[in-house]
């Protein structure tokens, strides 16, 4: 299946879909040595690491818990985003664990989640046509001809961000703050207003409990760092290749590879990198990049894909069928999952093919509302969640993931859920997004509870 010889720049022959266009191919090049230059975002070791617990996913001794920005800004970088969006994700966790009784392996959507596939590469406003917004590592928000330029050396301030977001994510994952001591800390403060506030310190009163007994035989956070630390893993869409090659490095701790030179490849920008449903043409430049380096890697799966396309990416992505190397997150639609995802699963079980399943259940359920939003209604969230669960049960698979796009502010952009956030409140002032609408904090809590696998 994958006969031809792979680099780092074999990408570069393809078809291309979703990578802009810039107009200054010297600025390109320079941005590119720049970045090339620079040291990895994340380590080899790491992205192993992430594949082994994958690895135990895909068997169903662990469950994926994937989360985040739907894309990440320059103007919105702050450590209390980066710390209350890390927050949510270890409350999801320690939810997650109490109900399945597994677990949980947390991957981010951040530290390189700066890119957005647009439906049209251009828009147009009263009369004046200019390039969509596609992400800050491509262009500005603003809607005027020098921000909505593509620009190479925006990927430089990306790549800035990111070091300082995997900086301080370590620091909070291994400084004490992830300290399972810490749990009734982690509460935000606008969430304690919501009924899932109380469910969650009836859960964090099950853990003091727990720790107590474990400190009276003695096994404290001290002398046993699973309790005061965690594994915490970043993932982002690999969209702009440009900066995806630069970032790649060769791993020195691994064998000599098939052209004769040491160590295997790695793209260092991030421990996971995913093939969206608009770039995983079968002979296209992101399928060729991501076939090639050997960090775990994701593919969207929508209503559109065939059993016969995914066996053929499947093959090409993880040709040794190796356990952790490939995720493949449905994004199908609550009215779809039931049928479209039922073929695949059975195709893939035929083959004895080793991948984690992993729903996405916010991408097929975005809808406009009257009055101009775009939002994501939380029972059509919810709704793909539980048939997700419902149909590998059915099929005698293991429902291995969920993949959210939610934040730790107090936003108002999906409707529904305890709050009952309405249509008519999305104009309240709380509708952040640039992109893609995300579930707050406290609808979050709210889906985790409600998970049953």
């Amino acid at each position: 299946m994958n006969n031809t010889i792979w680099t780092p720049d074999s990408w570069r022959s393809k078809t291309k879909n979703q990578i802009p266009n810039y107009d200054n191919a010297k600025e390109l090049s320079d941005v590119e040595a720049t970045l090339a230059s620079f040291p990895p975002l994340v380590f080899a070791g790491e992205a192993r690491r992430l594949k082994s617990r994958l690895a135990e996913v895909s068997e169903g001794k662990a469950f994926l818990l994937q989360g985040g920005d739907c894309a990440e800004s320059f103007n919105e970088f702050s450590a209390v985003t980066i710390r209350d969006n890390f927050r949510i994700l270890l409350q999801m966790a320690v939810i997650l664990t109490f109900g399945g009784k597994k677990p949980i392996v947390k991957l981010g959507r951040v530290a390189g989640q700066f890119a957005k596939p647009r439906s049209n590469e251009m828009e147009t406003r009263d009369g004046e046509t200019l390039h969509s917004y596609r992400g800050d590592i491509i262009n500005g928000y603003s809607f005027d001809s020098a921000s909505r330029r593509p620009d190479p050396n925006r990927m430089t301030r990306a790549y800035v961000q990111s070091a300082s977001t995997l900086n301080l994510l370590r620091a909070l994952a291994h400084g004490g703050y992830a300290d399972l001591n810490q749990v009734h800390l982690w509460n935000l403060d606008f969430v304690k207003k919501s009924s899932q506030s109380s469910q969650y310190e009836v859960l964090a009163k099950k853990l003091d409990d727990a720790l107590s007994f474990m400190e009276a035989i003695g096994i404290t956070s001290a002398n046993s760092p699973q309790i005061k630390d965690t594994e915490f893993y970043t993932s982002h869409e690999a969209l702009l290749l440009y900066y995806e090659q630069a970032l790649t490095r060769r791993d020195s701790t691994t064998a000599r590879g098939h052209d004769g030179y040491e160590g295997d490849w790695y793209d260092c920008s991030g421990h996971m990198l995913w093939i969206g449903e608009r770039t995983r043409q079968l002979d296209g430049a992101h399928v060729e990049f991501l076939r090639g380096v050997k960090n775990p890697i994701g593919l969207k799966c929508g209503p559109t894909m065939s059993p016969d396309d995914l066996m053929f990416l499947i093959d090409k992505l993880n040709p040794d069928n190796e356990a952790g190397r490939l995720t493949l997150i449905t994004r199908m639609g609550h009215e779809n999952i039931e049928e479209k995802l039922k073929p695949l699963l059975r195709k893939v079980k035929k083959e004895g093919r080793k991948v984690v399943w992993c729903c996405d259940p916010m991408h097929g359920n975005t809808i406009t509302t009257s009055n101009g939003f775009k939002t994501r209604p939380f029972q059509s969230v919810l709704n793909e969640v539980k048939n997700f669960f419902e149909v590998h049960k059915s099929e005698g698979t293991y429902a291995g993931g969920v993949h959210f796009e939610l934040t730790g502010k107090d936003v108002e952009e999906c409707i529904g859920g305890d709050q009952a956030i309405t249509a008519e409140m999305l104009a309240s002032g709380l509708y952040e997004t640039l992109c893609d609408p995300r579930l707050n904090a406290t609808q979050a809590l709210e889906l985790a509870f409600q998970l049953n696998f």
